[in-house]
């Protein structure tokens, strides 16, 4: 099936509701307070219990979803374990209330979990005079710097709490669930170790968010690395799972719908960033900040909160442009970096 994406089913489940999506897989839908709504959850038969793979965000609303799902949907047998994908609030939101819960152990890899504890450790405007910095050298004016800033302070509300113990998931391992060989296959770009799940003997994937059917996840510079290319992982991860998995997988992602048709999916993704990189560079026979580049990218108005990802996308681009030596960047005497093509 590499002919393109294809959907074998028509519709998510509803709220509340557990659909058998693959053997032994059962397929959770809850809402998120975002532009993007909805997050795909998973439930894996595991012996006499289930494994339950990603949590959604701490609302009120989905816990009471998720009661419903234990109350109704689970055959009376309890939750075992909690594998977490990425750190993501949507992801790990409810890892540390649904692990209390049913004493059930958190799965995840080890810089997905530090991140989610450091994010929620910090001290309260602890990392805002360093985001601040970040946007003023991005190009972003005082006003859109403070808010900028601001945003990470929403972390805490989507994750309370975070285990403070962790099962690892690392590359390459393998974890057996309900009988069944799941391998990790890591992720990174969109978050810093993301483990994806492959069960060969059903030809399921769990990719969470790095690899989905109709979006591009969002590969963002990150303020405490503002030199990073996750750009570049993210395309060198797409290539390792390209060789792992093979085509005719099903995959069963985080939003939108299940869909065959993974090896031409990878291959749409990364012509997508090939062709936003021969957009900036183009757009760069003089220099320009990120800021000043985000249009180019992003032809629609952006509120305060997509902005935070259309900034670091943008200078994801450019990070691995410059990294390619396709760009160079300056420092202006306003603090502000610039890129332009490597040969003027």
């Amino acid at each position: 099936m590499n002919d393109g994406v294809q959907f074998p089913v028509a519709g998510a489940p509803g709220a509340g509701e557990a659909a058998a999506i693959a053997p032994g897989v059962r397929w959770l839908r809850m809402r998120l307070p975002f532009a993007l709504d909805h997050i795909n959850l998973w439930l894996i038969e595991d012996g006499d219990g289930w494994a339950v793979v990603d949590t959604g965000y701490a609302l009120d609303e989905t816990k009471a979803a998720w009661e419903h799902v234990f109350a109704e949907q689970l055959g009376g047998r309890p939750v075992t374990r909690v594998f977490v994908t990425h750190y993501h609030p949507d992801h790990i939101g409810l890892a540390d209330w649904i692990g209390a819960r049913w004493h059930a152990p958190l799965w995840t890899s080890e810089k997905e979990w530090l991140h989610a504890r450091m994010l929620t450790g910090e001290r309260e405007g602890g990392l805002a005079p360093l985001r601040a910095d970040f946007a003023r050298r991005a190009g972003l004016d005082p006003a859109a710097s403070a808010l900028f800033a601001q945003h990470h302070e929403g972390y805490r509300r989507g994750v309370p709490a975070v285990p403070a113990s962790f099962h690892r998931l690392s590359d390459g391992m393998a974890v057996t669930i309900g009988g069944r060989e799941w391998r990790v296959v890591i992720g990174e770009g969109h978050a810093p170790e993301l483990a994806c799940l492959y069960c060969p003997e059903t030809g399921v994937l769990i990719s969470g968010d790095q690899i989905l059917p109709k979006i591009s996840p969002n590969v963002s510079v990150q303020a405490h690395e503002p030199d990073g290319n996750p750009l570049g992982l993210f395309l060198r991860s797409l290539d390792k799972i390209r060789d792992a998995v093979p085509a005719e997988t099903l995959v069963l992602p985080s939003h939108n719908l299940p869909f065959y048709g993974l090896h031409f999916r990878i291959d749409q993704l990364a012509s997508h960033h090939a062709a936003r990189c021969d957009e900036i560079v183009a757009g760069c026979e003089r220099p320009h900040s990120a800021a000043e580049l985000v249009p180019l990218l992003f032809r629609r108005p952006l509120d305060s909160h997509q902005m935070v990802f259309a900034l670091g996308e943008a200078l994801a681009h450019l990070n691995y442009l410059a990294a390619a030596g396709e760009l160079v960047s300056e420092r202006g005497d306003d603090g502000v970096e610039r890129f332009r093509r490597g040969h003027l």
